[in-house]
């Protein structure tokens, strides 16, 4: 893939692991075991996705993360070079072994997953300063909640002290200080997410709003919760906008929250950020929530993570199929 303009660039620090992936008829209550279905490898790691996310969907990628000397992690970084992602930033350590991902999918695209971070624990806020050179040119930061809390704080102070637009994607769902969310431009949690930062229970668009405006009086710019089949919801403290999803025929739902936030880092990158969102420009905050809307349903429609993320091409088609009323 072509580069991009440097003032296209997004800075992403996370995660990478290697994804189990069981595809099974249903998935098991409490105790239970459920027999059959295949079993699929593929990288992971939401860090990872969101970056690769980012990537195909026409930006310029700078990827920090720390995977395991071991076989997985040798896998992990070929496949994220051969992807585009520079190799400056694919870490090894000889301690502890490359993160793992369990994850059971049903014939509805629902799943469940849980993670051993393993190597990924060992990304430290040091290791920012000592590439300060290689993460410092960015216009967009994204981080999520794959790696200790002290080095996603350390980023976002990070991005903000070299003029960054910050995304931080708050999953899976932890407590956050104030003194964090006051670093983020963009938080964009799902309903669980946005529950268990506020207390409020989202079950519909009132109560996502509400949560929304929970958020906002802590810090962010702008709150984007997402509702997976039902879309997002935009918020800032001027607007209160549902964006729906684009009506796609899902087999996995695997990463297309990452998916989500790799092609809105994508789409915020070639945008004036400071206008768009101090001043709440309707029109390109909608245009970049319904890129990433059609991201992550596109994900949907395949099997596995970062083997399903969508191209800048089928995006922008899917969108062309899908005009606004």
């Amino acid at each position: 893939m072509p580069a991009a303009c440097l003032s296209q660039q997004v800075v992403v620090i996370g995660s990478a692991n290697l994804d189990l992936t069981v595809i099974a008829s249903r998935l098991p209550r409490e105790g239970e075991t459920v027999l059959g279905g295949e079993l699929l490898l593929s990288n992971g790691g939401k860090g990872a996705n969101q970056a690769v996310a980012a990537l195909k969907a026409g930006a310029e990628v700078r990827f920090l993360a720390k995977v395991g000397r071991d076989p997985f992690g040798d896998r992990i970084c070929r496949d994220l070079v051969a992807a585009g992602l520079p190799a400056d930033g694919l870490l090894r350590d000889e301690s502890a072994p490359t993160g793992v991902a369990l994850i059971v999918v049903d014939r509805q695209g629902r799943n469940q997953i849980a993670v051993a971070p393993g190597s990924n624990q060992l990304l430290l806020p040091v290791v920012i300063e000592q590439h300060e050179p290689f993460l410092a040119h960015g216009t967009v930061m994204l981080v999520q909640l794959e790696i200790p809390i002290v080095t996603v704080e350390r980023a976002l102070q990070f991005a903000k002290a070299h003029g960054m637009t910050t995304i931080l994607n708050p999953a899976p769902a932890s407590a956050l200080s104030d003194d964090l969310l006051r670093h983020v431009d963009l938080l964009t949690p799902n309903e669980t997410e946005a529950e268990a930062l506020t207390g409020i229970a989202v079950s519909d668009l009132p109560s996502a709003a509400a949560a929304a405006k929970a958020l906002l009086l802590r810090g962010p710019h702008v709150v984007i919760v997402t509702l997976g089949a039902q879309g997002a919801l935009l918020c800032t403290a001027s607007i209160v906008q549902h964006l729906p999803a684009i009506p796609v025929a899902a087999v996995d739902t695997t990463a297309a929250g990452d998916a989500f936030n790799g092609a809105l880092a994508a789409a915020l990158a070639g945008k004036p950020q400071t206008d768009t969102l101090r001043t709440g420009r309707l029109r390109v905050l909608e245009d970049i929530v319904r890129f990433a809307n059609a991201a992550g349903a596109l994900t949907t429609t395949k099997r596995g993570a970062q083997e399903s993320l969508p191209t800048k091409a089928e995006i922008e088609r899917l969108l062309a199929a899908r005009p606004l009323p």
